[in-house]
Protein backbone atom coordinates (compact mmCIF):
# COMPACT_ATOMS: atom_id res chain seq x y z
CA UNK A 1 0.00 0.00 0.00
CA UNK A 2 1.47 3.12 -0.82
CA UNK A 3 1.32 6.56 1.27
CA UNK A 4 0.77 10.59 0.98
CA UNK A 5 2.73 12.94 2.40
CA UNK A 6 -0.16 15.24 4.02
CA UNK A 7 0.18 18.47 5.41
CA UNK A 8 -2.17 19.06 8.40
CA UNK A 9 -3.42 22.36 10.40
CA UNK A 10 -4.77 22.05 14.13
CA UNK A 11 -5.45 24.32 16.88
CA UNK A 12 -3.61 24.24 19.46
CA UNK A 13 -6.33 22.54 21.50
CA UNK A 14 -6.69 19.97 19.25
CA UNK A 15 -2.81 19.86 19.16
CA UNK A 16 -2.65 19.28 22.88
CA UNK A 17 -5.43 16.55 22.49
CA UNK A 18 -3.70 14.63 19.85
CA UNK A 19 -0.17 15.12 21.87
CA UNK A 20 -2.29 13.75 25.12
CA UNK A 21 -3.63 10.75 23.19
CA UNK A 22 0.30 9.83 22.12
CA UNK A 23 1.21 10.66 25.35
CA UNK A 24 -1.36 7.82 26.91
CA UNK A 25 0.43 5.27 25.11
CA UNK A 26 -2.64 4.67 22.40
CA UNK A 27 -0.42 6.04 19.58
CA UNK A 28 2.87 6.26 18.76
CA UNK A 29 2.88 9.35 17.05
CA UNK A 30 0.39 12.55 15.15
CA UNK A 31 -0.01 10.13 12.13
CA UNK A 32 -0.91 7.10 13.42
CA UNK A 33 -3.30 8.86 15.65
CA UNK A 34 -5.05 10.45 12.36
CA UNK A 35 -5.03 7.45 10.35
CA UNK A 36 -6.54 5.59 13.39
CA UNK A 37 -9.06 8.52 13.22
CA UNK A 38 -9.49 7.92 9.12
CA UNK A 39 -10.45 4.22 10.09
CA UNK A 40 -13.14 4.47 12.45
CA UNK A 41 -14.80 7.12 10.10
CA UNK A 42 -15.13 4.66 7.22
CA UNK A 43 -16.17 1.95 9.56
CA UNK A 44 -18.99 4.54 10.85
CA UNK A 45 -19.40 5.46 7.50
CA UNK A 46 -19.92 1.85 6.25
CA UNK A 47 -22.16 1.12 8.80
CA UNK A 48 -24.72 4.27 7.74
CA UNK A 49 -24.45 2.63 4.45
CA UNK A 50 -25.68 -0.69 5.61
CA UNK A 51 -28.36 0.52 7.45
CA UNK A 52 -29.57 2.34 4.80
CA UNK A 53 -29.36 -0.27 2.43
CA UNK A 54 -31.75 -2.31 4.91
CA UNK A 55 -33.85 0.44 4.75
CA UNK A 56 -34.52 0.92 1.39
CA UNK A 57 -34.81 -3.10 1.62
CA UNK A 58 -37.26 -2.67 3.68
CA UNK A 59 -39.76 0.28 2.19
CA UNK A 60 -39.38 -2.26 -1.15
CA UNK A 61 -40.39 -5.04 0.80
CA UNK A 62 -43.96 -4.15 0.20
CA UNK A 63 -46.99 -2.81 2.94
CA UNK A 64 -46.61 -3.17 6.42
CA UNK A 65 -48.56 -5.81 7.52
CA UNK A 66 -50.53 -5.85 11.53
CA UNK A 67 -48.03 -6.84 14.16
CA UNK A 68 -49.44 -8.83 17.38
CA UNK A 69 -46.35 -8.92 20.15
CA UNK A 70 -48.16 -10.54 22.59
CA UNK A 71 -48.61 -13.40 20.18
CA UNK A 72 -44.62 -12.66 19.11
CA UNK A 73 -43.54 -13.67 22.61
CA UNK A 74 -45.94 -16.04 22.69
CA UNK A 75 -44.45 -17.90 20.29
CA UNK A 76 -40.90 -17.25 21.53
CA UNK A 77 -41.46 -18.16 24.68
CA UNK A 78 -42.80 -21.48 23.39
CA UNK A 79 -39.87 -22.06 20.86
CA UNK A 80 -37.19 -20.62 23.09
CA UNK A 81 -38.60 -23.01 26.75
CA UNK A 82 -38.47 -25.82 24.60
CA UNK A 83 -34.99 -25.62 23.76
CA UNK A 84 -33.72 -24.76 27.17
CA UNK A 85 -34.88 -28.26 28.66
Amino acid sequence: MGTTRKTITVTDQQDEWIKAQIEAGGFTNDSEYVRDLIRRDQARSAEIEAVRAELIKGEASGEPRPFDAARFKQDMTAKHAKKAR
